[in-house]
Parts: structure tokens; sequence; C-alpha cells
């Protein structure tokens, strides 16, 4: 049985290394997800809110080429260029680029993939076990922004797998050389400056072991600052300045997973730490932890969920938020689903339960509600 998430995404919108095969080919894909949503206390006055939203539904909207040529040998080079998309105005994502999800080439070996380019990384690839509500409007992305969106530019990647165990490996040296940021309020940093070699740098490891009916996933992911970036928590407090190549925004993740019958349970813990040269800036560190559930009532009608928590004792905010998703497979290229979430914020947090592209944070202390329907097709 496949998890939930591997589901929707198709097995095809990840790391191509993973699927392609050893034939000369080229792959149109994509996914066009969206519908409605209801977000209550969506402002500081407490007002409600109808709309069609930005960024995501169940996932992501995309399109893409993914491309594999046999060298011989049991070589092949493999490319990915993949563009993310609003579907209610047609505009790109990922701040305008063309291919801002993906772009990136490189070789497939018997020892693993080499690529080059804008990539995923280490952090994304290895929650996608665990992770059972995954990249999903009311999903992690709603307490830390980055999960979803963690990608740079100008990286370095090998992934490797041997009998259930895959090593990965990224070093990017400067994660956003298109100034657009790599996630909301994380600010930019172009990096690759002469004579400050890790100004802007990113780099992340990643170990993963997964056998018939259970996994277990970690990754450490280390982004260094530049003179106009910045640490985004996402509860109502300022972004922290992360202005000198020396400071470090660092995410540890570790989390399994278990499935057996159509049911499948996965759990884990994302810990981040923010630290700054400056005795002016004071460190911060949060923790995120998850815990998820899906079950196939029919082999067309999924039911899944997940519950979330979040601490951040430095800015003394906390929110626990809690999602339940079912999805109606019409066919194997297309779903509807229905999904509703709800977030309790702390007396200080204002987390917001939407991320549907920003423009819903509370009141602080105030909880809300988020409701959509939507559909979505796979080509």
């Amino acid at each position: 049985m496949k998890t939930s998430t591997r589901l929707l995404l198709g097995g095809a919108f990840g790391l191509a290394s993973a699927a392609v095969s050893a034939q000369s080919s080229v792959t149109l894909y994509g996914i066009v997800d969206t519908g409605i949503e209801y977000v209550s206390h969506a402002n500081a006055a407490g007002d409600h809110l109808f709309r069609m939203p930005a960024v995501t539904g169940e996932l992501p909207s995309r399109w893409g080429l993914r491309g594999v040529e046999d060298l011989g040998g049991g070589y092949s080079a493999v490319f990915t260029l993949e563009s993310g998309f609003n579907v209610r105005d047609g505009t790109l994502g990922q701040g305008g680029r063309l291919f801002g999800r993906q772009a990136f080439v490189g070789v497939k070996s018997p020892y693993g993939t080499v690529a080059f380019g804008r990539q995923y990384t280490m952090t994304y690839l290895a929650l996608m076990g665990a992770d059972i509500i995954g990249p999903d409007i009311y999903g992690l992305g709603s307490l830390d922004a980055y999960v979803p969106n963690a990608r740079a530019d100008n990286s370095v990647t090998y992934i490797g797998a041997y009998k259930g165990v895959t090593l990965g490996a990224g070093y990017s040296f400067g994660r956003d050389a298109g100034g657009t940021g790599n996630s909301p309020g994380q600010g930019t940093c172009t990096g690759s400056v002469p004579g400050h070699a890790t100004e802007c740098r990113d780099w992340s490891v990643m170990l993963k072991y997964d056998a018939p009916y259970f996994g277990l996933a970690a990754s450490y992911e280390e982004e260094r600052g530049g003179a106009t970036a910045a640490a985004n928590f996402f509860d109502g407090v300022a972004p922290t300045p992360l202005t000198n190549a020396a400071d470090k925004d660092a995410r540890t993740h570790v989390s399994a997973y278990a499935q057996y019958a159509g049911a499948m349970l996965g759990l884990g813990w994302l810990g981040r730490r923010v630290v700054t040269e400056s005795p002016a800036v004071p460190n911060v560190r949060s923790n995120l932890f998850f815990v998820g559930a899906s079950y196939f009532v029919t082999p067309a009608f999924l039911v899944d969920g997940e519950v979330y928590r979040i601490v951040n004792g430095d800015h003394d905010s906390r929110a626990t938020m809690g999602t339940l998703r079912t999805t109606y497979l019409l066919s194997k290229r297309t779903a509807v689903y229905a999904q509703a979430s709800y977030l309790s914020n702390s007396a200080k947090a204002r987390y917001s339960v939407s991320g549907g592209g920003g423009g819903t944070t509370p009141a602080a202390g105030v909880g809300q509600t988020g409701a959509m329907v939507g559909v979505r097709h796979m080509f």
C-alpha cells in the first residue's frame, strides 16, 4: 500500500531520479487543484473570509517536464523543469519564477544521482513519508511555511538508495539567486558573493529507511544569513534579522510511519533553532510535533487527518491545529475533496490556520476555523 501523500502526488512529482527508467523520453505532467475556502477570524477585527486560495488546495498546482536519456552502462542523464502557478488568476508561484518549483539537470548511476540547479532540500524529501496531510492548505506549512517551500537555488545534490536505505545531501552556494524569497516572510538571500563564501549558504542531509510496512527518516538543514535575510516564525512576532553570514537558521527532523491493510500512521518532530552573532538579536527555538493517520474506506474513498502542536518558548507563543480531510477519486487522475481544520492560539500567538496565500492573520490569542471544498486533476 502506498501512503496517502504518495498517492496524491502520484509518485511522479518528487525528485526525478526516483521515477525515471533507462530509456530516452520526455514527459509532460502536472496538477491543477483549487476550490473555495472559508476562514473565520481572518483579521484582527474578527471578520470571516470566503475566497479561492492562491497557493494550494489539497496539493499545490504545477506543470513540468521530466526527461531521461540512457547513456549506457547503467548511467542516465536526467532533468526536471517544474513550474508552480495559481489557478485562480493564472499567475506564477515562487515569486514569479518560471520554473520556481524545480529546475535541475543531473546524472543517474548505479551509485546514486547527482543533480545541479534549483532543487528541494533534504528537509522536504525526508518529511514526505510520515507527513500524512503533506503540502495541503491546512498542513505543516500553516505553522512553518518553509516546510512546503524547502528549495534552494545554486544547489548540488546527491541521492543514493540501497536495500531500503536512502542517503541524501545538498549544498547551495546561494539559496535565493532569484532574489524573490524561498519562503514567505524569510526575506531574500542571493549569496555567491566574492569574499563571502558562507553568505546565504544552505546545506542539508537526510537518512531514510523504507520497509514494506514501516519507515524511518531523519534530516538536518542549515541556512546562513545575508544582508536582507530573515527568519520568520509565523506566530505574529516580527521576523528575526539574519544579516550576518555567521547567523544560522537550522531545522532538525525525525519521523516514522507504519502502514498495513489500507491504513497508515505517521508521526514526527521538527525542531528549529535560530542563532545570531549580534547580542542585540536574541536566539529563538521552536518545536513542532505532528501525528496523523489515513485509511482507505474503499479503493476510491480516502479519509485522513493530522494533529500539530508548535511550542515557541522564546516568543511565548504556542498553537495546536487539527485537520480532517476526505478525498473521493472520480478516476485515476481526478478527485474531489472536502477538508476542515481548527487552530487554537495561545494568548500571544497569531498563527493562521490557512496556508492559502496569506491575508488571514487573526488577533493574538484568537482561534481560527478553515474549511475548503475543491477538485484536483493530475495529468
